[in-house]
């Protein structure tokens, strides 16, 4: 039998998969000598069999922790479940990976009524034992009996406003004790400690399936099958007096990233009081003046920390009685700019190294240094301020919910969550909102630090707001009344609350995030195009550092009110002549698109796809546009209609669309091919390298591919004989049917180039519409039918399966071939560690996601691959 009970000297910061990051962190601080309350693990693999035996601890568990109790009892120098000595333990769960707030945690454990009178003299402090009493009993109410916090939360309230009492200081020993008198009316719960210390434990791994934590772990992609240890800690306490006190604290301030000293406090406090941000703390800072020893200790130890695990730290400590302790460090949470800053800061500071910095940011977050910011000329109708929580700039419609914010956004409505405080069980709502606003809390309470994990904008500890649930109302100091689905605007940089929508300027670019993505293209082996259709895109493409547009999608191109009818005319046409007239005026249009595209990109590929899409999806809906077509274009409305109806289809997107409007309509492809290479003449001419590269779309076959070609080829020697010029060009494929990538060995010998389409690859492997798997994707996640939305993240087990596949088999047939992807995928992070493994030489992606790109693309050639 595996051990599966670890004291806190019995591990190491190596062991977060046995121990849980929580517990091995635990034993690495015990190791270093610093001030711990000693404690036990039990390991994931004990989880792992707590599911897999219907929801039961293993035999022998209890035994082999009542040991460790024993242990923990001399060393401690107090005794469980004894009323004249009592050991009190906070059980808190573990996982492997950080999920802040997410499951479980029972403080306090092993009080009874005995237990809290016997506390109550050993340390002559009445408040404090009843306190904690009181603490615990709705704690267990809620994560052992299932019993909603709700009910308790309105007894005190209740109570307080009976017996004039605002503060949870003010409150006495007698008070709390006719607190406990209400509670136990309401609940009834076991007094034997060993029962309690059970059932917790229990509780806390059945939180690892809680709704919440399920949902954090799908958001943030961790797996389910990793289970969460559990942490069995002695209690000290900052509830003890105006001598003690619980805060929490960063080694490096996590929304700037700035090196300094920052968090925050609260006397007289039990830890969750500062997480849950029932009362607004004080500045970290303000410790020294009022506990200067204790500060001095806390500061030399979170420098040591950082030094030692060479990443910014998040800490929780308490103060017993002037006495300080140490209860937990983890990698801290940041925004994404200060996740930048951190890792550039600590390579310069010899902490870490360039690679290593690479590792420590999220690609998502690199999103942050292009997402807007709050224009500050434009802010006007500053109503209220609060701490600048997590930074940018969001506007939307108030809601007071997270299942509100949930379902207001269904539509894509943007909405800004607001709330008291928020709690684990808002993540939800957390999730869609494109900010959170709360009226209490710090800078390090729950709504805080999801928030910057998350990269959402957010505002906390706002006193200037009351807000009524009820009324569906935050009311400021003056006056003013913000109600549900009114609109205003948040600029997390600030902590500025604003009425209505104000103007964004586009994110500021700095120093660190250009350093960090130079050492991104140092390391990184796949190139990052954008698809790119417009000027305006291949500029802003280029600016953020793609090596040219991977897919221009033509249809893009003709969709503007000035050329909508041309092409329509040309579709609608009965005879070529008749639609050669079109297809010369569509020839100047998208010739100089393309050369605009040649001239931005100057010596960069640019692939071009040539007209994909059904070609019904050009022509107007309903009588009275297609007669007023029918009339601009000097048809018969009746003949217009007709041509309609016959173009319409069953199943469009596999219908006459791709390659087969090259083989239907050749002199849609020659006009294509001549705009393209007359368009890299000029801007050659003009002194560019234009490198044109030109995709079939949508082939099954290789004679599709040759059919094609001879068009392609044939036009442009023509161009380049009449302009006597020479213009480098490939000829490609883009693979998007399972037929094409399981016969790439032969299309291999007709093209230059094989760039995956995967938006129709998956579409076409699972047969299910893109455009309609929205109805049912939500669904099929949370049955775990899917692991992911395979439209998000590329399927690696079918659809990767494919594009491995025609990666071999074209490469034995011929050498040389370029390989890419121009799918959605090319921009997702996980994607791209694939596209790198399979051996692609680029991915091409929108533009503001180039940097994203870049990013992933080095973690994918530094990191572990995707199949480890």
């Amino acid at each position: 039998m595996a051990k599966r009970v670890y004291l806190f000297n019995e591990g190491s910061k190596d062991d977060r998969e046995l121990l849980g990051g929580k517990g091995a962190n635990l034993c690495e601080m015990t190791s270093m000598g610093l001030p711990v309350p000693f404690g036990f693990i039990i390991t994931t693999p004990t989880c792992r069999e707590f599911f897999e035996g219907g929801n039961r601890l293993p035999r022998h568990l209890q035994t082999e922790y009542n040991v460790a109790l024993k242990l923990i009892e001399d060393r401690m120098g107090s005794l469980f479940g004894d009323p004249d000595n009592p050991l009190l333990f906070s059980v808190r769960s573990g996982a492997p990976v950080s999920m802040p707030g997410m499951m479980n945690t029972i403080l306090n454990l092993g009080m009874n009524d005995v237990i809290a009178a016997g506390l109550a003299r050993k340390t002559g402090n009445p408040r404090f034992a009843y306190d904690s009493y009181r603490r615990f009993i709705q704690m267990f109410a809620d994560v052992v009996l299932g019993i909603e916090g709700d009910g308790f939360e309105e007894a005190i309230i209740d109570y307080k406003k009976e017996h004039n009492k605002t503060l949870d200081t003010e409150m006495t020993a007698e008070d709390w004790q006719a607190i406990i008198e209400i509670y136990k009316g309401m609940v009834s719960f076991p007094q034997d400690p060993a029962v309690q210390l059970r059932q917790a434990i229990e509780a806390v791994f059945l939180s690892w399936n809680t709704p919440r934590a399920i949902f954090y772990r799908e958001m943030n992609n961790i797996p389910d099958s990793i289970g969460t240890a559990v942490c069995v800690q002695a209690m000290v306490f900052g509830n003890f007096g105006d001598d003690s006190g619980s805060g929490v604290a960063f080694t490096r301030n996590p929304s700037t990233g700035d090196k300094q000293f920052f968090g925050e406090y609260l006397v007289n406090a039990a830890g969750e009081d500062v997480v849950a941000g029932i009362r607004t703390p004080q500045p970290i800072s303000s410790l020294e003046q009022q506990m200067p020893a204790v500060y001095k200790e806390l500061f030399a130890t979170q420098k040591r920390l950082e030094e030692h695990y060479s990443d910014m730290q998040d800490i929780e400590f308490t103060i017993q009685q002037g006495k300080f302790y140490m209860l937990q460090t983890r990698s801290g949470k940041r925004t994404g700019r200060a996740s930048v800053k951190i890792a550039v800061d600590m390579v310069n500071e010899g902490l870490i190294s360039d690679k290593e910095a690479l590792m420590r940011v999220s690609p998502e977050h690199v999103e942050s240094f292009l997402h807007p910011m709050v224009d500050p000329s434009a802010k006007t109708d500053i109503v209220a301020s609060g701490m600048p929580a997590s930074p940018g700039g969001a506007t939307g419609k108030v809601v007071f919910s997270a299942d509100e914010a949930v379902t207001v956004a269904a539509d894509g409505t943007k909405v800004l969550l607001v709330r008291r405080e928020t709690t684990p069980e808002d993540i939800h709502g957390m999730k869609v909102a494109e900010g959170i606003l709360t009226e209490l809390g710090g800078m390090t309470s729950h709504a805080a630090v999801v928030a910057r994990g998350m990269g959402v904008c957010a505002i906390t500890g706002c006193a200037e707001l009351t807000i009524n649930y009820e009324q569906g109302t935050a009311t400021t100091n003056d006056g003013v009344v913000i109600k549900r689905m009114d609109t205003i605007t948040l600029d997390g940089a600030t902590g500025d609350v604003m009425l209505g929508d104000i103007a964004k300027t586009a994110a500021s670019d700095s120093d660190d995030f250009q350093k960090l993505l130079g050492w991104a293209d140092k390391y990184r082996r796949l190139g990052v195009r954008a698809n790119a259709e417009t000027e305006e895109d291949a500029t802003k493409a280029r600016e953020l550092g793609a090596e040219g547009i991977g897919l221009c999608r033509t249809e893009h191109m003709f969709f503007e009110a000035d050329r909508i009818d041309h092409i329509r005319g040309m579709i609608l046409s009965e005879n070529r002549e008749e639609r050669q007239v079109y297809l010369d005026r569509l020839l100047e249009f998208q010739k100089a698109d393309m050369k605009a595209l040649f001239r931005v990109m100057h010596d960069l590929p640019v692939t071009v796809r040539l007209l994909d899409p059904p070609l019904h999806e050009f022509l107007p809906h309903g009588d009275e546009e297609l007669e007023a077509l029918a009339k601009r274009l000097g048809k018969p409305a009746d003949k217009v209609r007709e041509i309609s109806q016959n173009l319409q289809e069953v199943n469009p997107m596999l219908g006459f669309r791709g390659c087969r409007i090259s083989v239907i309509h050749p002199e849609i492809t020659e006009m294509q091919v001549a705009a393209i290479i007359g368009a890299a003449v000029e801007a050659q001419r003009d002194g560019h390298n234009p490198y044109p590269e030109i995709m079939i779309p949508l082939v099954v076959n290789v004679r599709e591919i040759r059919a094609i070609t001879d068009v392609i080829e044939k036009v442009i020697m023509e161009v380049l004989a009449r302009e006597k010029v020479s213009i480098p060009y490939k000829i490609g494929t883009m693979m998007e049917t399972p037929r094409a990538c399981l016969g790439a060995e032969r299309l291999a010998t007709a093209v230059e180039f094989m760039s995956f389409g995967t938006n129709d690859l998956t579409q076409m492997t699972y047969g299910f519409s893109r455009d309609d798997v929205g109805k049912f994707i939500a669904a099929y996640l949370d049955r775990k039918l899917v692991e992911d939305d395979p439209f998000v993240t590329l399927d690696q087990r079918a659809v990767g399966r494919l594009m491995k596949i025609a990666i071999e088999d074209s490469k034995k047939r011929k050498k040389g071939i370029k390989y890419g992807i121009c799918g959605e995928h090319g921009g997702d992070p996980r994607s791209i560690q694939f596209c790198h493994d399979i051996g692609l030489d680029y991915v091409s992606c929108s533009p503001f996601r180039v940097p994203v790109a870049r990013i992933a693309a080095a973690q994918a050639n530094v990191g572990p691959s995707s199949s480890e």
